[in-house]
């Protein structure tokens, strides 16, 4: 069964290209998908899948029962944009003003719908049952996949599985990783309260930048002097806004920033230390100030026995070779919270391309990927389901 699907996944990549660029010019940022959700749901009937929509909001699910009883796996993509002007000039370039397809995820939702038409047409074959989580709003916490969970996308599932199209890594590889993969998401604001005042009289004011600029300064050591260096943590201002003229001192500060960690104690630590070190540096200064701090996604952690799994099945496609651990990536994904209840792996499919342009990293205007990678997904993703349930990796 197994190398026929493959066989068939190739005969259908170009509807899966079709797909893809379907949804590329039509994209919707997290929590305002309609129409790429209505579509997906669309497709999934028309194949005959069991499908619920709304799905703790605006999920799909879909179910292929197989004729054959067995366990139940989980594949996940995500369909959301992002809030990005484009700028790669490609024909089929988003239609939207200001939004993007600007991190794969138009390429992940066009490999798992053609991995599902696969999979109904060896329904007969198929042992157990495959559920199929389109995913709203990964970008922008609270993300989508907590809702989902809750309203039961995750009810009797056995394990889950899940890749990203990775412009940075070369097309024909694969990277995975034990354990922790990508770190927990956090943001944080600090307000630092002054006295406002006369540029020329600043005896008579407390400058309340001049206090964030000691804020800013003093909370790099954190990680440089109160994380074990075997350990890995960012702290990051990525923000910085006070002031309005030239001539005045402004009476307050605001800095925005993100936590990134894969070790809860570490998280806690850079917590605790953000108020200390700002409370120290308000008390010396006169001034005061106010925190605020979300963690957002968790790390994203690896199941052992999954990922073993996995490397079999991926190395039997691309050859042990082109099949390597990687190190951990500091960006967030909130595929955390489904490995929170059941095991699993997540997994990068190599998707740049530098002889044809596919250079640009994920997020920016020009992003872009190989259209092949999506074809590597699809078989990673089916023969990994296919071991799973007949628990054993078919040769």
């Amino acid at each position: 069964m197994v190398e026929l699907m493959l066989e068939r996944l190739e005969e259908l990549f170009p509807e899966m290209v079709e797909l893809r660029r379907l949804l590329h010019a039509e994209p919707e940022l997290s929590f305002q998908e309609v129409k790429t959700p209505n579509f997906i749901g669309n497709y999934l009937e028309r194949l005959g899948v069991e499908v619920k929509r709304g799905v703790g909001g605006r999920g799909i699910v879909g179910y292929i029962r197989g004729d054959l009883p067995g366990k139940t796996v989980a594949l996940r993509a995500d369909f959301d944009a992002l809030p990005i002007e484009e700028e790669t000039g490609l024909p089929f370039a988003s239609k939207q003003p200001g939004v993007m397809h600007a991190c794969g995820h138009d390429g992940h939702t066009a490999t798992l719908l053609v991995l599902a038409k696969v999979l109904m047409e060896y329904k007969s074959q198929l042992r157990g049952t495959v559920v199929l989580i389109h995913q709203f709003a990964e970008e922008l916490a609270p993300g989508g996949a907590i809702e989902m969970i809750k309203a039961g996308c995750l009810n009797e599932v056995d394990a889950i599985f899940g890749t990203h199209l990775w412009s940075t890594m070369p097309l024909g590889q694969i990277g995975y990783r034990q354990g922790p993969i990508m770190a927990a998401a956090d943001r944080f604001e600090i307000t630092i309260h002054g006295r406002g005042g006369h540029g020329a009289s600043p005896h008579e004011t407390v400058d309340s930048i001049a206090v964030a600029a000691s804020v800013v300064t003093q909370i790099q050591h954190i990680v440089s002097r109160n994380i074990d260096p075997l350990k890995s943590a960012v702290v990051t201002i990525g923000s910085f806004h006070a002031g309005g003229a030239f001539n005045v001192i402004a009476d307050s500060a605001k800095l925005v920033g993100t936590v990134r960690t894969f070790d809860q104690n570490v998280q806690e630590l850079i917590i605790a230390r953000l108020e200390e070190v700002t409370n120290g540096i308000c008390l010396a200064m006169g001034a005061t100030y106010s925190i605020t701090y979300e963690k957002g996604y968790p790390a994203v952690v690896n199941d052992s026995q999954e990922t073993n799994r996995f490397i079999e099945t991926a190395s039997h496609i691309l050859g042990k070779e082109n099949v390597f651990e990687m190190e951990p990536v500091m960006g967030g994904e909130d595929f955390a919270y489904y490995l929170q209840h059941v095991p699993g792996t997540f997994f990068f499919t190599g998707a740049g391309n530098e002889e044809e342009g596919i250079v640009y990293p994920h997020h920016h205007p020009k992003f872009n990927f190989d259209e092949k990678a999506m074809l590597i997904a699809a078989k990673c993703l089916g023969k990994i389901a296919i071991a799973f349930l007949n628990n054993v990796e078919e040769k």
